[in-house]
Formats: structure tokens, sequence, C-alpha cells
């Protein structure tokens, strides 16, 4: 069996600012992570290959300093990591960055075998737009399951997999068969911690680095700011809310007179919540 788990190194947005003059994201001494939610997914890639054997490869897309967060994945458990690195890649939206990660997909099977799964988390804390997980899916021509909590099943031989989707209103349970791409909700899972021997390992290990040229890609007009159809107009932080909380006092009330207490408070402020809720449960009789 053979997992490939696509990760992004971002800037940890817990210290990101924006500046108060231009409005752009001030990354200057901002630490890179992992992308919180690539953990999740190649956690589950490790505990399928922890109890099917096999290897997981991990992948990225970015410069060279990307090489940093590879080596926390070797370290967290992970068989082997590919490093696509190319001036060409610079500026890429998730259309570009879809058809590069494709391309390294298919070098990953030429090298060394195709996947039966390939995980990315359901979306990255800088970019948030959850594209490039369908859209590798799309290109690739693999079954997609979005947004998976947990996987119920798998069955290598029979090439099949049973998830768990979370869906507005409730959770949907699907099947399909292998190959498959799978992307991961957080809290999904609890992330290992990797293992002094993983660690060493990490350490020590080679990771693989292709250009635009080593991963096959040759419509280099598809990568970066050529490829990328997508421009962002503005960045900007949040005004404040000008409107303060309501506050209800408690008093005496039991829990089923304040919750009424604040079932009103937010009927009252908010009516529209009411009749679509109203709305709803008519829906379901």
């Amino acid at each position: 069996m053979h997992i490939v788990v696509c990760i992004k190194q971002v800037p940890d947005s817990a210290q990101i600012r924006v500046h108060p003059v231009t409005n752009t994201i001030m990354r200057q001494g901002v630490p890179s992570i992992i992308n919180p939610y690539d953990l999740f997914a190649l956690e589950e890639a490790l505990r399928l290959r922890d109890r099917h054997h096999g290897q997981v490869t991990v992948l990225t897309m970015g410069p060279p300093m990307a090489e940093d967060s590879l080596r926390k994945a070797l370290a967290y458990g992970a068989d082997r990591a590919v490093l696509l690195t190319d001036r060409h890649f610079a500026g890429s939206d998730t259309l570009a960055t879809t058809y590069a990660l494709a391309g390294a997909i298919r070098k990953v099977s030429e090298t060394w075998s195709p996947p039966n799964i390939v995980f990315t988390g359901k979306q990255t804390i800088d970019g948030d737009t959850a594209q490039v997980g369908p859209g590798i899916a799309k290109r690739l021509n693999l079954n997609q399951l979005t947004y998976v909590a947990r996987i119920s099943s798998f069955d290598l031989k029979a090439k099949s997999i049973t998830v768990e989707r979370r869906a507005e209103g409730g959770v949907q349970v699907l099947a399909s068969k292998l190959p498959v791409l799978i992307t991961m909700l957080e809290d999904s899972n609890e992330v290992r911690r990797g293992t002094m021997t993983d660690a060493l390992r990490a350490a020590r290990s080679e990771v693989v680095k292709w250009s635009a040229a080593d991963a096959g890609i040759t419509e280099l007009a598809l990568c970066g700011l050529k490829g990328s159809p997508t421009i962002v107009k503005k960045v900007f932080a949040p005004a404040a809310r000008a409107e303060k909380a309501h506050q209800i006092p408690v008093t005496d009330r039991s829990w089923a007179d304040l919750g009424t207490a604040v079932m009103e408070a937010i009927f009252t402020r908010r009516p529209g919540i009411e009749a679509d809720l109203a709305q709803r449960a008519e829906g379901y009789r």
C-alpha cells in the first residue's frame, strides 16, 4: 500500500499582523509551521500504514525552506519526503498549485508506486479556499471524499473504503473504490508525538527535491503567476465590532429558565433565525 500526503508550510497565523497603513500581511519574523489541518491528514495516513503496512510519502510544493516542514513530517513517522521547488511555481494560486502537485504525484507513481490514497487537510490556514484537494482529484481523475471526520472501514484487497463525512445538517456515510483522494477535518484524530527513532531518522534522511523538469512538468505557462487567474485585490483586517454583547443576568434562574431567556434574546435581536429554524423544522416533518 502506498499513501501520498500533501502538506503545506504556512506562516503561523497566531503571530501574523496586518500593517496599519498598507493593510498588507506582515510576515517578517513570523515562524512557519505545517498547516494544522494537514497534520490530521498525515496522522490518518500513518494509522492506515501501521495497520495495513506500506509506505507514506509526504509531498509539498514551496521554496527550499519548506524542507523544514517535510523533516517534521518525517519525524512524525512518514517514510519518504518530496519537495517540489522551482522559481516557476512562485505566485501560484490554487489552480496552478493543483496542476503542479498533480504532476508531482504522477512522478511519484512512476518513481515508486501509484498511491492507493492521496490525503490532504480540508484547507490551509493562509488561503482557506479548500480548493487544492478537490483540484488534485479532478486533475488525476480520482474519486474525492471531502470533509472526512472518520474512516469507518478500509479493505485493501477489495480496493474499497468507507468514511464518515461531516455535512451541513448531519453526517454522511460514503463508500468509494480506491484510489481516492481524502481531505481530513480538524480533530478527526489525535496527532501522535514522533518517536526518538523517527526524529533521528528524519535528521539524516534525504529529502527528494524535484524541479519542474524533474517532475515532468513541461507546460510552464500553467505554473506560477502565469498560470494563476486569481488576483488578490486587497488584504485587510476586519473592523472591530461596534455592537456590544448583550448581557443576561443569571440571578437565581434555573438552567432551563436561563436557556429560555437566551433563546428569547437571540430571536428578539435576530428574528430571521427563528423563521429559518421554523422552516427547517417543517422540512423534517
